[in-house]
């Protein structure tokens, strides 16, 4: 091949975006604007006035239209109207799990379901960060520490949820605190304070349980901490930059939500709870001179964790890291020519806050191009003359 191959690659930051390009049309599976986040809230709120103490946004996101509709729509565009704009609502009103569903046609709940099953939902950060503060204030939180020699101000903890193992009753809206020492890193993950658990009622925000079996040395700080300004030497050979020069700018062009590059295009959106998704990836059949669709919609749908160890501080920890924590909700923004390299175009996203309202998550993907590099393969024929 005379030219050399180029990749188009996009990032994404998991465990807060500048606001999608404007679109005079929004595309059926755009994610929610912040304007929409706010309509959800005011919805919700006014259809449960008295509930407003003790109503908390789960989950906001797009309610993903009919597959069929949205082809439909593709194909007839821009004689047909996209198909409604609905949002998928994860709310505690009141102690109680509400599905809903909001028709922004309509302003309206067109849904309102109850769960009374087993399973929870998602975290928010708030009232991790509220469960967590908790042990700060707890005697024997404190009296343990002091027992093991630590100092309180070097402790951060953090919220586990607790898995389900058989029960058949359930038992609130549980999380187990575990904390861990820093004080020489940040590597906290290297220094457990291990044998203590805390259990937090998150609907009431209070400790109902507290345990303390035995004393574990925790580790050494020393050699532990990852930041580059903590490294000492001696130092591995210095690599000199590498710069990608596109003198007429990039292949690729961003719409909106839709991006294309060579005989590619898809659509580009962010949910809080799978993180990015990529639908209607479509590549151009040059024989038969159209488009074929390769995959309508394709994210992250979970990953599952359970760590196995049968002591009482670890035996509970079986993550689902989306359905609990959210991969867009850990989403961090990518940084300039560390993530991603001097060529990279920057998109955001938003996500809702405990109390219903968009937060701004600035650079959570980033585009660009990169030279492949070395052929990947060349064949030889010795019996070809080589003139031909």
């Amino acid at each position: 091949m005379a030219h050399s191959l180029k990749f188009l690659f996009f990032l994404f930051s998991i465990l807060s975006i500048i606001p999608l390009s404007h679109q005079l049309e929004q595309h059926p599976l755009d994610s929610l604007t912040p304007n929409e986040f706010i309509r959800v809230q005011a919805i919700v709120n006014q259809s449960h006035p008295t509930s407003t103490t003790n109503l908390t946004f789960q989950y906001i996101g797009l309610n993903e239209p009919d597959k069929q509709a949205v082809l439909s729509w593709l194909q007839n565009h821009p004689t047909t109207t996209p198909p409604p704009r609905q949002a998928f609502v994860v709310a505690r009103i009141n102690h109680q799990t509400h599905a809903l569903i909001i028709d922004f046609s309509r302003d309206d709940i067109v849904s309102d379901r109850i769960h009374h099953g087993f399973g929870y939902p998602s975290l928010t950060f708030q009232e991790q960060i509220d469960a967590d503060q908790l042990v700060f204030n707890h005697a024997p939180f404190l009296a343990a520490l002091n027992k093991r020699g630590l100092k309180l101000e070097e402790v951060v903890c953090g919220s586990f949820t607790v898995g389900w193992f058989g029960e058949t009753e359930q038992n609130g809206r549980v999380v187990k605190i575990m904390c861990y020492y820093l004080d020489g890193t940040v590597n906290l993950y290297m220094r457990p304070i291990e044998a203590i658990t805390v259990t937090v009622d998150l609907e009431a925000m209070k400790i109902i349980n507290f345990q303390d079996r035995l004393v574990v040395p925790v580790p050494k700080a020393a050699g532990t901490d990852y930041r580059e300004s903590k490294q000492k030497p001696p130092f591995g050979p210095e690599l000199k930059g590498i710069t990608v020069v596109q003198p007429d700018g990039p292949s690729f062009t961003i719409d909106g939500s839709r991006v294309r590059w060579a005989n590619w295009d898809f659509h580009l959106s962010f949910d809080a709870r799978v993180g990015p998704i990529v639908s209607l990836a479509s590549i151009y059949d040059t024989e038969k001179q159209e488009f074929r669709r390769v995959m309508y919609r394709g994210f992250v749908s979970e990953l599952f964790v359970p760590y196995m160890d049968l002591t009482e501080e670890w035996y509970y920890r079986t993550f689902f890291d989306a359905g609990e924590y959210g991969y867009g909700l850990c989403a961090v923004p990518l940084e300039p020519l560390r993530d991603c390299p001097a060529n990279a175009v920057y998109m955001g996203a938003y996500v809702a806050a405990q109390n219903g309202m968009p937060i701004e998550m600035p650079n959570v993907f980033c585009i660009f191009e990169r030279n492949a590099g070395d052929v990947m393969w060349r064949h030889t024929e010795t019996m070809i003359p080589p003139d031909l």
